[in-house]
Parts: C-alpha cells; structure tokens; sequence
C-alpha cells in the first residue's frame, strides 16, 4: 500500500492528535428494537445473524439453505459485508407474518442507512421469498452527526483514509477546498499496479458520469447566450432526428432533469460495439429511432442517452465539436489543465489503470484492470478523466461566475425534480441536503471507477475524490467529512 497526504496549516495540530472515533448517529445506549416472533421476523433474525458473521461462507450456507430462490454467485455478498461491517436493527418500521421491514444502520459507518424487506412464507418455519435492501439518506427523526471544527473533521476523514487504503479498500485522491484554497489532500494506493506507479495528486482518474455537469454547463452557457431554449423541443437543434415524435415532445429542459424518457445507453448492443461508439452521432445511429419510455415530464428516468443528445445539440447550435467546445469554454477558463475525453486508445500520460472485483457471472476473487468494460472514449454522458485538483478548480470557477451567471448556477443546482442521486436533480447537478445544510455536484461510478465532488455552497467547502477502484466507498467518505465541517467564516 501507498499512503501520502497533505495536511495543510489549518490541519497541524489535528494530524498530531488521535483519530477521532466514528460518533453513532443513534445513541450507544439505544436499546436494540426487538424483533417480532413471527415466521419473518425468525427469518430476519437468521439473516442478520448470518450477514453479520465474519466469515462470509456462513452467510452464504444459510441463505441457500433458508431463501430456496436465492441465486446470487457464490461470493456475490462478501462486498457488501467488507464495505458495511455488517448491519444493526434501529427499528421495526412494519411486521406481519409474512413480512417484515427494518430500517436497519452499516456498522463501518456512523450515517449510513439500509431498509430491509423481508418476505417469508407465512406459516411457521416458513423459508425466505424475496430480499430487498436498498440503501436510504439518514431519518430526519434520528439525531444527526454533530459539526465540528475544520481540523476534528478533516482528521476524521484521514483516520478513515488511512483505514480503507491499509485495508485495501481505496486506492485514489482526495483534495478538500475552502472557498477554493486547498486545506486537505490525500492520496494512497496505485495507479498502475504492474508497474508499481503510486497514485498522487496528478493521478488521472476517469470519472463515469460527472462529465453531465460538464454538458449542463455547455448547455447552460448557449441558453445564456439566447442559443438554446431550455423549453424548445429537440428537434429545433437536432433537425435530423430520426424519430419525429422523440424531437417534437422532448425539451432541452426533458434532458438535462432526466425527464425525457429517452431511456438509457447501456444495452447488449451498445457492449457488442462499444469501441466503435465513438460520439453523440454514433450513439444517435443505434438509438435515434427508439420510442419514448414515457411521456416527457411524467417521471424521472436517469438517462445517459438524453445527455449524449445534450451533446449533439451543443455541436448543433455552436458548430464546434463537443470536446472542443468544453475545452475551451469550461476547462480553460477553470484552469481545468488536466482534464479530457481522449479515447482509450490514446497514450494518456497519467492516466490510472482502473481495477475491478466485478466479473462478468459475479465477483472476482482478485481485482483485475477494467480494460474490457470501457467505452471508446469518454462522452456527453460521462466517461472523461480528471484530478481532483481539476474538480475543485471546476467548482471554484462556478462559484466566481467563471462559467455560468449566478442566477443560472443557482437554478442549475437547485432541485427541479424531486427524485434522483443523492435525493433531487436541477440540471445536470445532483442536489441533497446533508447534515441540514445544502450540497450540490454529481458523482460518477462504474467497474473499476469512482468519484465525485460535492460542493457545500453555505459552508464554503468543496469536497472531490476519485478512484481507481470500484464504486460504493466515495460516497459514503464524501459523507463523513460533509457531515461534520463547520460553518466557514
């Protein structure tokens, strides 16, 4: 393992001190909820008890014994158990003799929330039927993490650093910002494990889908310019769309709030051509005569397809090739110098290798490079790469008007639809609340990748992280240390 960081002056003092503990987000003393004697409630028991073992094998042994349909490959768990620490009962939220739902809290992490629902046949010693297990944001009923200063913070997101990289759960960059001067930087693990390159700062990390805030700000700045009306249907800009009812009822607006029901990129024919799907003009060749999944404004679908459209039409209405146009519209003016979409075939100095667990039937028992999963190169959609230093110098030239008037980042970043990644949508951004104070940003994840930044526009902080591994970590750290910040004077 490779560890290196950063602790600025702010954080001397707090790097000498002893990590902080994790403070429970529900009181130690609590008792635990006392599970119903019912042929479900049993059958959670027996769930719990065995996801909760330290040997994963334990788990899987009963739930091939006690769920008949069950028909996850072996191993298929094992990391969800080293990423939780296994689960405690907070409460019952419904019971019957069928059923059971318990919201239940991660033991590795002090906000981090599951709901469980369990169906067991009904009569007694009835097996397990269906498992549900969706992650959820923490109850506003239950006590939240208290704010602390800067260097208690930021020593607790070190603490935990040090942990999932010794444990070799992470391996990327962290660069932490207030108000755009860097007050926390971190790196550890490889970016190329064969040949023993250590991650740094300057790692470039593919980044999955926050090239969507990338597209929204092109976007955003032609609307801005009297181009682009976020309520035009497509087909005003894209006058060659292939399906005449898609370009007649989807907006501008549709796309960038996922609303469009354009439905999604990722389909058997995309992997079967995935190196020859090279831009928005492919992508529109395979899927430009699909139907709408809904009808536009109905629902919130998240759709990689409506930000590749997002693109075509910033090519349409600029004349500019669309990574010509960010180039020079975004990441030059953000000191953004590291930053691309370069196909995957291109030498890339720096750019990390991305190494997976996840297999093609199942887990892995080792991690191996994500080579055969990537795209031809990053798009509109996601897929580009960056440092973590890029993505705050991204963040700080929205927050100065760089990029977008304040009035449109402040719609941009303020939910417009109810439902998405973190909890709402605005265009492009995902917007949350976390710790009672607002966030906005986007994250990006796929095998053997992850990151994210996450801007805390009230308290003055920008957070990006990214990695050269799996997702379902960063999120949960981006969390830690969000939580606890303080005010910024």
């Amino acid at each position: 393992m490779r560890v290196g960081s950063r602790i600025l002056p702010a954080l001397a003092l707090a790097a000498l001190t002893p990590a902080l503990p994790i403070i429970p987000a529900v009181a130690q003393s609590a008792p635990a909820p006392v599970i119903p004697d019912t042929p479900a409630g049993q059958q959670l028991r027996v769930w719990l008890d065995a996801f909760n073992s330290p040997d994963p094998a334990v788990f899987e042994a009963r739930m091939r014994e006690e769920y008949p349909t069950w028909g996850a490959p072996p191993g298929a768990t094992r990391p969800l158990r080293s990423l939780t620490g296994g689960f405690d009962p907070v409460r019952v939220e419904s019971s019957s003799d069928g059923q059971i739902v318990v919201l239940l809290k991660e033991r590795n992490w002090d906000d981090a929330y599951a709901r469980i629902t369990l169906d067991a046949e009904p009569q007694a010693g009835g097996k397990i039927t269906s498992v549900q297990l969706p992650a959820v944001p923490p109850p506003a009923d239950i006590a939240p993490i208290a704010r602390v200063g800067e260097a208690e913070a930021l020593a607790a997101l070190k603490a935990k650093l040090d942990a999932v990289s010794a444990s070799g759960q992470f391996a990327g960059a962290v660069r932490v910002t207030r108000r755009g001067e860097p007050v926390f930087e971190y790196a550890s693990g490889e970016a190329d494990r064969e040949k023993g390159i250590a991650n740094t700062l300057d790692t470039l990390f593919r980044i999955g889908s926050m090239n969507k805030m990338f597209t929204a700000v092109s976007v955003l700045q032609l609307v801005e310019a009297g181009q682009i009306d976020l309520d035009a249907p497509i087909g005003t800009y894209l006058k060659d769309y292939p399906n005449q009812d898609v370009a007649s009822r989807v907006t501008v607006r549709h796309l960038l709030t996922h609303t469009g029901g354009t439905g999604d990129i990722f389909s058997p024919e995309f992997f079967q051509r995935r190196e020859q799907m090279c831009s928005a003009a492919d992508h529109i060749a395979l899927y430009g005569t699909r139907d709408l999944a809904f009808a536009p404004g109905e629902r919130y679908a998240y759709s990689n397809y409506g930000f590749v459209l997002l693109g075509a039409i910033v090519e349409a209405v600029s004349g500019q090739d669309y990574y010509d146009y960010v180039s020079e519209h975004e990441y030059r003016p953000a000191g953004m110098t590291a930053s691309a979409s370069l196909p995957e075939t291109a030498d890339v100095p720096g750019r990390s290798v991305g190494y997976t667990l996840q297999g093609p039937t199942g887990p892995l028992p080792e991690a191996r490079p994500n080579v055969d999963t990537l795209p031809c190169r990053g798009s509109p959609a996601g897929g580009g790469y960056s440092t973590v230093g890029d993505l705050t110098a991204f963040a700080t030239a929205l927050r100065t008007g760089k990029l977008l008037k304040p009035a449109t980042l402040a719609a941009a970043t303020t939910q417009q639809v109810t439902t998405g990644p973190g909890g709402g949508y605005g265009f492009g951004f995902g917007t949350s609340t976390v710790n009672g104070t607002r966030a906005y940003g986007h994250g990006g994840g796929a095998p053997g990748m992850s990151a994210d930044l996450t801007v805390l526009p009230e308290l003055g902080y920008e957070i990006a992280m990214a990695s050269n591994m799996d997702p379902q970590l960063i999120p949960r750290l981006i969390r830690l240390v969000a939580a606890r910040l303080p005010a910024s004077d």
